[in-house]
């Protein structure tokens, strides 16, 4: 582009003025007026300043593009793997939702890079969506619909903030839930979550269904398999029972299953007959991870 110098005038100056000012800056009393003098220097100069670039005031290529990135938003355009590889304010607000909504892409450095595709990929699968690594409406309008839960947060891990007896007892009392076995594994799962849910609440609203049952009108549904069992449905959010943001996964998950009841399939992974240390570990995991989401 042609460089933009203090004394110019016109719609490029416009575009700088109207870009700095979403991005904070002050333009004076005239605001975006068209005029590039006075206030509109200094505010090019404080944000050259502030993303490493010679503070001369002069919108070059390297300013602009400067400027561009750090006015996108999500949504803005299309997001996937690529070299170059996409930067900028809209792929940094990616990584710090999906760092929070549990699902980790590293470093948040602006950068849509192989972490950040797979960590898409992840959310994807988990918000029912194809997991195509591409950030376009479908998983735009996913990522949005959670703004509450990642805007302005910390990533932290909702696993391990385990809550105490009397804080899980009202959970399972107020929440409404199923949990059933998508195969032998999951069975036995789901029958210990409902053993855990009673024992720790007897008026816990958990109920055991059957792979024949009609689901129930309220509350959500967890359906349990083991490591691969899973693959034959379609359409329903898939949550692994792995890593230390598990509750934030699942949170997404029924998040994500809008209106209706939700239903949220849970990967066990590798659980063997008889593996009851194992089986109990999962239900401990699962049901401590449904009392964090809805505490």
């Amino acid at each position: 582009m042609k460089p933009v110098r203090p004394g110019d005038r016109g719609p490029a100056v416009e575009d700088i003025q109207r870009r700095l000012r979403s991005l904070g800056y002050e333009l004076g009393r005239a605001g975006i007026d068209g005029i590039y003098l006075g206030a509109t220097t200094d505010a090019v100069r404080s944000f050259q300043a502030e993303a490493g670039l010679t503070s001369d005031g002069i919108v070059d290529d390297p300013t602009w593009a400067a400027l561009v990135d750090a006015t996108f938003t999500i949504g803005d355009r299309m997001l996937y793997l690529r070299v170059p590889h996409f930067h900028g304010r809209d792929t940094t607000l990616l990584q710090q939702a999906l760092n929070v909504l549990g699902f980790a892409c590293g470093r948040v450095d602006g950068i849509f890079g192989a972490f950040t595709e797979r960590a898409v990929r992840e959310f994807q699968r988990n918000a029912g969506l194809p997991a195509d690594g591409i950030v376009g409406a479908e998983t735009v309008r996913a990522l949005l619909a959670l703004r509450h839960v990642w805007e302005g947060k910390e990533p932290r891990s909702h696993s391990e903030a385990h809550l105490g007896f009397a804080r899980a007892a009202d959970v399972l009392s107020r929440v409404p839930f199923t949990v059933g076995g998508l195969d032998a594994a999951g069975e036995r799962v789901a029958e210990r979550i409902v053993n855990l849910a009673q024992a720790t609440s007897d008026q816990a609203r958990v109920s055991l269904k059957s792979a024949e049952e009609v689901s129930a009108s309220d509350g959500f549904e967890l359906r349990l398999a083991a490591e691969g069992a899973a693959a034959a449905l379609q359409g329903l959010p898939v949550v692994t029972l792995a890593g230390e943001a598990f509750a934030s996964r699942l949170m997404t998950a029924i998040s994500s299953a809008g209106k209706g009841r939700a239903q949220v399939v849970v990967e066990l992974g590798s659980l063997g007959a008889g593996d009851e240390r194992g089986e109990q570990g999962a239900a401990i995991e699962v049901l401590d991870a449904v009392c964090v989401v809805f505490q």
